[in-house]
């Protein structure tokens, strides 16, 4: 599954593309058919993070550290040790050719497959001693199971730069989450809740379609263990932003209980979204969606949105430009000036130089907007207004 068949509405994540180094293990297929692999990233601890000024070695060493842990299914298969490299008399490589067969046998190539399969039966000993070994090494290890290169539809199975950057952000700013209510929207693979959820209380991780929202309730297992110690909890939820109200139909898979929505709409002071913002459609959409639900909070909330500008040259301006980052500007100016009587938003642009926790390029193209979110105390004002949503 190394190669990749690319078809003119592909889209692969840099994020992806640009880990050569690493091995992408598929695991299975999802219920569209497509292949599913998982990837190890990597949380620099304290100590890391200082030394990453002193030449790069702790990005090294948690390169190191990451490739061991996807090297673990291999180890054994080919005996281990290192390869001795024959050379002949002249110094020249020694090469094995493989015996030619006779033209009796069959012309087609033998075939070896090798099985992967995954095992929880491991001997007591043993897997105490390799219990030690992986608490050493892979401690700060996320678990990610993805996608890759997808139509522009399906980009939520993938991994995306925004949405490390939203989680340094969150891991830089732990008193701020510490406790809290938080909701996700558009949370793709889930990466960001789960971090998110080493600090806050409460994670609602929401997305839309039942493949990906399946995608997501994995990762979330599968990183239970960095959950935990906070006491965090992450319930994955469908919240669809084309939609007015939140689905509490029982018989549909992700609804919402209606203790959830209570919880929500009293206790959320902390919404958050990452690299959603590629369509003009959906932007609007997420807009709409954060309008319906601040003006019906009786509290403040606070919203991060994280994203990466993507420049591309465009026949209609004959020049570079981003539109869908465009649209993005002109939906906050928007917001800004809302009058509705129901709540006012203040807008800032935040600064990206605080802690990198996680390996990854962060590129001068990535952007992080603070969005504010105050009620209007006054009840006449309240009462009065008409019922009005940003276009």
């Amino acid at each position: 599954m190394d190669q990749i068949t690319f078809h003119h509405d592909t889209v692969l994540s840099d994020v992806h593309m640009l880990r050569p180094n690493r091995r992408h293990l598929m695991t299975r297929l999802n219920a569209a058919g497509q292949p599913v692999f998982i990837s190890n990233f990597q949380l620099l601890s304290d100590g890391e993070r200082r030394e990453r000024g002193d030449g790069g070695n702790a990005v090294k060493e948690a390169e190191e550290c990451e490739d061991r842990k996807e090297e673990e299914e291999t180890d054994g298969e080919e005996g281990g040790g290192g390869v001795e490299t024959l050379l002949d008399e002249d110094g020249d490589l020694d090469i094995t050719r493989r015996v030619k067969r006779n033209l009796s046998e069959s012309s087609r190539d033998l075939v070896c497959p090798v099985i992967l399969k995954q095992s929880h039966s491991v001997p007591e000993e043993e897997g105490e001693e390799e219990g030690e070994e992986e608490d050493r090494c892979c401690k700060g290890i996320i678990k990610i199971e993805h996608t890759m290169a997808t139509t522009l539809e399906d980009v939520g199975k993938q991994v995306w730069r925004g949405a490390f950057l939203l989680a340094d952000f969150v891991l830089s700013q732990r008193l701020l989450f510490s406790g809290a209510t938080v909701l996700e929207l558009g949370a793709g693979t889930g990466l960001t809740s789960v971090v998110t959820a080493t600090t806050a209380r409460t994670v609602y991780c929401t997305d839309v379609g039942v493949d990906l929202l399946s995608m997501c309730e994995r990762n979330v297992a599968l990183n239970r263990h960095l959950m935990e110690p906070a006491g965090g909890d992450v319930t994955v939820r469908q919240l669809d932003w084309l939609q007015h109200d939140l689905c509490t139909d029982t018989e549909v898979e992700f609804s919402w209980t209606e203790k959830e929505v209570a919880d929500l709409y009293d206790n959320t002071s902390l919404i958050i979204a990452a690299d959603v913002c590629y369509d003009d459609d959906l932007t609007d959409g997420l807009f709409r969606t954060l309008y319906r639900l601040c003006s019906s909070f009786q509290h403040t909330c606070t919203i991060f949105i994280s994203l990466e500008k993507r420049m591309n040259f465009t026949l209609r301006h004959l020049d570079v430009s981003c539109e869908a980052y465009d649209h993005f500007r002109r939906c906050l100016s928007q917001l800004q000036d809302l009058q509705d009587g129901r709540c006012s938003f203040t807008v800032q642009q935040l600064p990206v130089d605080f802690s990198q926790f996680l390996l990854y390029e962060r590129i001068e193209h990535l952007e992080l907007w603070k969005v504010t979110s105050s009620p209007l105390l006054d009840p006449r004002a309240t009462s009065e207004a008409s019922d009005v949503s940003p276009s």
